[in-house]
């Protein structure tokens, strides 16, 4: 149990450093727009060159992950992730910051996919809920943690820092993944044939309950992703906060779910994957109606809403991963789920693009139609309930020393 607890925190490690990546450059906005005299839409493409970077290795990754140990794949996978960190710490100008941005993200889409693998292979079906609710928690760290330590650092030197930060951050892990992941072969011997490419979109492809997962996958993408990316501008431009107080927004809510994911686990394990998904799906619904409606508001309402809008939406992510790790045996989880998130960042990154072309700029500078995608995204939420009632989980096996009831 103790080797189990060092390989959790070696992965949530994993998958806070690689989301803190991901999500470091946004509010660096402002500063690099002004060092490196770029426009908004030059600055978009820096954020959106991850994504769409990580989407394409996620793809590329379903057709070899599942070819060599885990263990192998992982210190390989992010001593790339390192070495793009690293020229992002060291880039001169918009151009090479860009193509790191690019490296940084071909890698950083492999981890989260290795990362849920050596879930699904290490941890059995009923005690993945809780295992997914620490490295879920990774998100709220990277939330609450992060970005503020990272814009901190930034003002006291230069944008550089968070990525030396982030860099040395990672040698760290390099050497917990060496130290605290051991070595997984088991999913070589189980599968001895090694699919080809066409093989292995066809088998995701082929299996209807694999299928309907990255349906699901989708829809949460796209009912989420579609707001996301506008809540800081809109609560700058409509509901009156100032730039520092956008920070709040995230302490809070990341703050709540630091605790409530790994609780989410619990409860997700106890009594069942659909069941907590439901729950807190319906209840996502709740804030994403409020918000996008959102006038000039007191901070404190502001932040009530926010945070259950966080809570929740992470309450959902807990077991809706547990499941879908399910949905492939040992022998091509990994390819299913590499293939899984880079449906997920593809629907991320459409998202918040039909979310843009939605979203306009009225006279006074106060954003307009924000409803309008609320409305949107409440509808696409609530498909998912009905969907994911139609996946199984088809790794069950379990240990028959378990006493009854246990899974």
């Amino acid at each position: 149990m103790h080797k189990e607890k060092l390989l959790l925190w070696t992965l949530a490690a994993i998958n806070f450093t690689h989301i803190l990546d991901f999500m470091i450059i946004m509010p660096l906005g402002p500063q690099l727009m002004r060092i490196f005299e770029v426009s908004p839409k030059e600055f978009g493409l820096l954020v959106s060159s991850y994504t769409f970077s990580a989407g394409l290795s996620s793809f590329l990754g379903a057709f070899f992950l599942d070819k060599y140990d885990r263990k192998t794949m992982l210190l390989g996978v992010f001593s790339g992730f390192l070495l793009g960190t690293i020229a992002c710490a060291l880039a001169p100008n918009y151009g090479i910051l860009l193509g790191s941005r690019i490296v940084s993200g071909l890698f950083g889409g492999l981890t989260s996919a290795l990362v849920l693998a050596v879930v699904g292979d290490a941890i059995p079906d009923y005690r993945r809920g809780s295992a997914m609710g620490l490295i879920m928690a990774a998100f709220s760290v990277a939330s609450v943690f992060g970005v503020p330590f990272g814009l901190f650092i930034a003002s006291l030197s230069s944008w550089h820092a968070p990525f030396v930060f982030l860099a040395l951050l990672s040698l760290i892990i390099l050497w917990m993944i060496f130290r605290f992941v051991p070595s997984m072969s088991g999913h070589l011997q189980q599968g001895t044939d090694k699919p080809t490419p066409v093989q292995v979109i066809r088998r995701v492809t082929g299996n209807s309950n694999q299928m309907k997962a990255i349906g699901l996958t989708v829809l949460m993408m796209l009912g989420q992703f579609a707001i996301i990316p506008f809540l800081s501008p809109f609560m700058v431009a409509n509901v009156g906060f100032t730039e520092l107080q956008l920070t709040y927004i995230y302490m809070a809510g990341g703050a709540f779910t630091v605790f409530t994911s790994p609780w989410v686990g619990r409860l997700t394990d106890k009594y069942g994957k659909i069941q907590v998904f439901t729950v807190f799906m319906a209840l996502n619904v709740i804030p994403i109606a409020v918000i996008t409606q959102l006038g000039n508001t007191p901070i404190v309402y502001v932040l009530m809403i926010s945070t259950l809008f966080f809570v929740t939406s992470n309450g959902r992510m807990v077991p809706a991963a547990a499941l879908i790790t399910g949905t492939a045996k040992p022998e091509n989880r990994g390819s299913f789920l590499s293939f899984n998130s880079a449906v997920q960042q593809l629907s991320a990154g459409v998202a918040s693009f039909l979310g843009g072309l939605i979203l306009a700029e009225g006279v006074d500078g106060e954003l307009v139609n924000f409803e309008l995608i609320g409305y949107g995204a409440v509808v696409i939420s609530l498909l998912c309930i009905p969907l994911i009632r139609q996946i199984k989980v088809v790794d069950t096996d379990v240990p028959s020393t378990l006493p009854k009831g246990s899974h």
